[in-house]
């Protein structure tokens, strides 16, 4: 079971974590692709209940019970909590369709025999299991928010270890300057959009520098409101980093690389004005087709609702990575 130093905030009336039904429905279909445009806008958050097919969701995410500390540096004292129902039916994930209702599509993925390979410029290579994982790196709460880059957004309570771990224990040749992350990615069962123009890049690829990945927030989630990691989620485990924009994220890894040179990525190769490989949340950088200067924030409840708050820069951590883009 976990243990807590005192009662995680998403289990207090106050809590302030973005619900987890709220957080599984991302991103529209793209309409066209690779210099044909994308017609796609930000979507209305409406029709989506937590009502519907309760039992059969709830099964995807009543998951065994991690053990973890609750980080207490890290709170979101001016939100709630987004519910876990609705976390859990309204998000993105692009291998197992273009809608925001993938949740059950992404029942899919295979995870029994995971495995993580961290390896290129590195002196210690490294392949881990999911045992290895959970027993390697002592697994803690982080409690932060989650902006969207079709501006909604959520407070989700991670469980996970943070990034500079790993780091640590592949001892990165000074030559390393990016790290790439690989999504799973197997075309029999990770059909993609329904629609689209043109190949797409598979596997899902993000990248970071690796000063990015060295700061204290960049976090490896593999659970999530205490329990294992759901699919939806991007199970086994998936990257978080909280003052970028949720696309970022990659989720399932499968292969960590050390690199040399900034690595291409997945929507920033297909629609880089758009998609930029650096991706920090800013109210002043509008995106080509809307403004990024509120969010619609879903929190606690049923249903889904939400409450239009202004957007931070940095999603309200500049005070902790401003300083990596001075």
């Amino acid at each position: 079971m976990p243990f807590f130093d005192h009662p995680p905030a998403w289990q207090l009336k106050a809590a302030t974590v973005t619900a987890e039904t709220a957080y599984f429905t991302r991103r529209q279909a793209l309409k066209a692709l690779l210099g044909f445009g994308v017609a796609s806008t930000i979507l209305p958050l409406t029709g989506c209940k937590a009502g519907a097919p309760q039992d059969e969701l709830a099964k995807t995410y009543n998951l065994p019970a991690l053990p973890f500390r609750r980080n207490g540096a890290f709170e979101v004292g001016d939100r709630p909590l987004t519910t876990q129902n609705l976390a859990s039916q309204y998000n993105n994930f692009y291998e197992f369709g273009g809608n925001k209702s993938i949740w059950r599509a992404a029942q899919a993925l295979p995870t029994d025999e995971w495995t993580l390979e961290v390896t290129g410029l590195v002196n210690q290579p490294r392949t881990y299991n999911l045992d290895d994982l959970r027993k390697t790196f002592d697994l803690e709460e982080r409690i932060y928010r989650f902006r969207c880059v079709e501006a909604w957004s959520m407070v989700l309570p991670w469980v996970g270890f943070p990034m500079h771990k790993i780091i640590a224990a592949v001892d990165p040749q000074p030559a390393a300057k990016f790290v790439q992350f690989t999504s799973f990615y197997d075309q029999t069962l990770t059909p993609g959009p329904g629609f689209h123009l043109g190949g797409l890049p598979w596997p899902y690829r993000e990248g970071l520098r690796i000063e990015e990945m060295a700061n204290e927030l960049a976090f490896f989630a593999v659970g999530i409101y205490g329990k294992e990691l759901p699919k939806q989620h991007g199970a086994p485990i998936r990257a978080v980093l909280p003052w970028k924009y949720g696309f970022k994220g990659a989720k399932s890894i499968v292969k960590i690389e050390f690199v040399a040179e900034q690595p291409a990525t997945y929507w920033h190769t297909l629609i880089p004005n758009e998609y930029g490989f650096e991706a920090n949340v800013n109210p002043n950088k509008p995106h080509p087709r809307w403004s990024q200067a509120q969010e619609r924030f879903i929190g606690p409840g049923a249903t889904l609702d939400w409450e239009m708050k202004e957007t931070l820069p940095y999603n309200g951590y500049g005070e902790q990575v401003a300083h990596l883009y001075a």
